[in-house]
């Protein structure tokens, strides 16, 4: 009787006892290489079905809410999914009064002057350091680590921008935040990745230290300058606390702090100075803020989204 061959034996039947223990493999393929199950599939495509609905829901509930009628909020309960007839009365009534454009403007600034500034640092600490013979690299290094240990509390950060006279003004919401440890050791594990035959190949043909910065480094880390500049344009796009904290003229307030007000707080906002009659319903209005201080970084996010992988996980191999 001539043997079955492995490639049609059952599945059951290519894998047996194996002495030692575990399985024996015929194929030469252990068992966590061989294809799924359709069971399996199923249960993955469910579950990633779940988390999306998840996630998704209570932002398609604040736009819906946002662009419902009084009528609808009334009848739904004060939230609508899916409004039968959307209007813009909303967005129309908040952006009118000139308070959350003005602090949508203000947070615009900040995140683009921020987020350029602290770039700009991250690179030059990240490439000083990630150098060998940069004189202070190791004790620089060595001070940048330590704020993961020893974070400044709120009373002494105060106090240094008081004694710096930066009080009611647009710096105390970027310098005491510029720096980011984690972002600086990710930028410098990527410079040290860099192939040493390229810096050797820039000197050789007599470039400096700036020149092999700019023109071979930089272009080589597009991906993790992309997300780290992400992470503080995020990061400068949602502070409010220091805002609250340093600022007490309301009008350099940044759009998180009007959110926070009209949201948290329950601050209503005076239609009727905006020469508006039919004010809307206060969740609607809230829910308008609500996605006006959403949507910018919600529009930038999905094309940084393709370097996220390249960036973070290069960059931390070494790290």
């Amino acid at each position: 009787m001539s043997q079955q061959s492995v490639a049609t034996r059952p599945r059951s039947a290519r894998f047996g006892p194996r002495a030692g223990g575990g399985l024996r493999v015929s194929n030469g393929r252990p068992p966590w290489m061989e294809r799924p199950h359709w069971y399996g599939q199923g249960a993955k495509g469910l579950a990633l079905i779940v988390l999306t609905v998840i996630v998704l829901y209570p932002f398609v509930l604040a736009i819906g809410t946002s662009l419902a009628g009084r009528e609808e909020l009334n009848a739904n309960g004060g939230y609508v999914l899916l409004p039968h007839h959307p209007t813009l009365e909303a967005y129309r009534v908040v952006l009118s009064g000139g308070v959350v454009t003005q602090a949508a403007l203000v947070s615009i600034g900040i995140t683009l002057v921020g987020t350029a500034l602290s770039l700009a640092c991250t690179v030059m600490i990240a490439y000083g350091t990630s150098r060998p013979g940069t004189v202070l690299a190791k004790p620089v290094l060595l001070l940048v680590l330590g704020t993961f240990l020893f974070a400044p509390g709120i009373i002494p950060t105060y106090l240094a921008v008081q004694q710096f006279k930066m009080l009611d003004t647009y710096a105390a919401l970027i310098l005491p935040v510029l720096l980011n440890a984690f972002n600086i050791v990710v930028v410098r594990s990527f410079f040290q990745s860099i192939p040493e035959e390229l810096y050797d190949a820039a000197r050789i043909d007599g470039a400096g230290e700036v020149t092999v910065l700019f023109r071979i480094v930089l272009p080589l880390s597009k991906a993790v300058l992309a997300v780290v500049g992400l992470f503080y344009a995020v990061g400068y796009w949602n502070s409010f606390f220091n805002a609250v904290l340093y600022l007490n003229d309301s009008g350099k307030f940044p759009i998180q702090v009007i959110l926070r007000s009209y949201v948290l707080n329950g601050q209503s906002i005076n239609a009727s100075a905006m020469g508006v009659h039919s004010v809307p319903p206060s969740t609607s209005l809230q829910m308008a803020v609500l996605i006006i201080a959403i949507v910018p970084i919600f529009c930038v996010y999905p094309f940084l989204q393709k370097f996220f992988v390249k960036g973070v996980l290069t960059g931390a191999i070494k790290g």
